[in-house]
């Protein structure tokens, strides 16, 4: 049994006729019929029932063709991943990000891999960081970047920064104060907060601290631009960072003041299924959304602190 006689059943399969099996893969109706009588002599058992419409497949064909699938996309990934080890990047890979990592490196890796691997189709998504996760564990992505992630067998976190929290909202709402305020006097405030659950995470760690934030809650909204624009019609503040917010702030519309007893800040990570083989590609990916955002802090776009050991 060999590559060649996997090829040919899976055509006939999908095809339904030896004809158009035979022109999908350009060869003569005989040779086909050859190859397939001598794939079902090696196992034994008859694969095809023959009839006039076509070829049907019978219980075992079925059952085969489930193998032979699995058996053809790994000689194709392990085509990819040789391919890609003479400089050729190439495959597919999905990267899922939160809306602060988008923000600052989304447009900086799209460019880097329209210029550095034109083999490589790239899909990037934003996302809560809840969200992202849950795309990850599901197969819908294959590299997460996300904060705050709760350690389990089936990822690898490779933390890269810890942010700042701040309450961030009007001076009309917050005072104009640069000086700190405490977590307890940020509950005293009107708060606009993501939707608890694995989104509000993304806050702190701390789910004693994240349930009194949430527990005090006015509202409780999963999308950052609508916390953003309810935040600049003067509708609560907010526990977030400099970032998200970083227009409205240099303009002056909103404020943020750092929060103290305890500081608050949260951390953001590159995550991946350690149920997946990596392929060439995806580390040719992680590799380079690492790069991106350890540039975003040291250029000053992000303000946070690098974590070093990883």
């Amino acid at each position: 049994m060999n590559d060649r006689h996997l090829a040919c059943f899976a055509a006939i399969y999908e095809e339904g006729t030896l004809s158009v099996a035979a022109e999908r893969l350009r060869l003569s109706v005989s040779s086909l019929s050859l190859h397939l009588g001598n794939l079902e002599a090696q196992l034994g058992t008859q694969l095809f029932r023959r009839h006039r419409r076509g070829m049907e497949p019978t219980a075992a064909g079925q059952r085969f063709y489930g193998h032979v699938r699995t058996i053809l996309a790994a000689m194709s990934d392990a085509q990819d991943d040789m391919q890609a080890a003479i400089n050729r990047v190439t495959g597919s890979v999905s990267v899922v990000m939160a809306g602060s990592a988008i923000r600052a490196i989304g447009f900086d890796l799209v460019q880097r891999v329209c210029r550095d691997y034109p083999d490589l189709r790239l899909t990037l998504t934003e996302s809560l960081s809840g969200a992202a996760l849950d795309d990850l564990h599901n197969g819908r992505a294959d590299l997460a970047v996300a904060f705050n992630p709760i350690a389990s067998p089936d990822i690898r976190i490779t933390p890269v920064l810890d942010e700042e929290l701040v309450l961030v909202g009007q001076v009309s709402i917050i005072g104009d104060s640069p000086e700190p305020i405490s977590f307890d006097e940020v509950l005293n405030y009107p708060l606009v907060l993501l939707q608890q659950g694995l989104s509000a995470r993304a806050l702190t760690r701390d789910t004693r601290l994240l349930k009194r934030l949430e527990a005090k809650a006015r509202l409780q909204v999963n999308s950052i631009r609508t916390i953003g624009e309810s935040l600049c019609a003067g509708l609560g503040a907010t526990v977030g960072t400099r970032l998200i917010m970083a227009e409205e702030l240099a303009s002056g519309t909103l404020h943020a003041r750092p929060i103290i007893r305890p500081d608050l800040d949260r951390t953001l990570c590159v995550i991946e299924s350690t149920a997946r083989r990596p392929s060439f590609a995806l580390e040719h990916m992680r590799d380079l959304v690492l790069d991106l955002l350890e540039a975003s802090v040291r250029e000053g776009r992000w303000q946070a602190r690098l974590i070093e050991e990883r």
